[in-house]
């Protein structure tokens, strides 16, 4: 009884991430979530570890929480010349299509292809190809 309360929990929980939620960091998150839950408590917790880290991969963003800092670093060592940019570096500004260098992310980050990264006000920012930002990488 109690393992089909726990299964429909975890079913329940990864239903109703939202769209714009299934990223990457999602996707990555489930996948550690239910092998990790799955070697400590069989089946059942890799039902419940999946849901978990499914929505912990999502707070991460698009890289997921553990490639974060590994990215920033990869960044920083690239000496990449930064954009000054005059508003919010925030997810949901657009950049302009000149004057700013747009690189590809290496494919070790997993990242969906079209994604590509920048430097504006010295923070690494993650954009998809209509140069919007989606990620800032902090």
């Amino acid at each position: 009884m109690s393992n089909r309360i726990l299964i429909a929990a975890a079913a329940a929980a990864l239903l109703t991430l939202p769209v714009t939620a299934q990223a990457q960091g999602t996707v990555r998150g489930a996948e550690r979530g239910a092998a990790e839950g799955g070697a400590a408590a069989g089946p059942v917790g890799a039902i419940v570890g999946g849901a978990v880290g499914a929505a912990t991969g999502t707070v991460g963003g698009i890289l997921g929480v553990d490639d974060r800092p590994r990215f920033r670093s990869y960044v920083e060592g690239r000496k990449v010349k930064s954009y000054r940019y005059d508003q919010d570096v925030r997810v949901g500004a657009t950049l302009p299509t000149s004057g700013v260098t747009y690189y590809d992310v290496p494919d070790e980050y997993r990242v969906k292809p079209g994604y590509r990264y920048t430097v504006v006000n010295e923070r690494p920012v993650l954009v998809d190809s209509g140069h919007r930002i989606v990620e800032v990488i902090d």
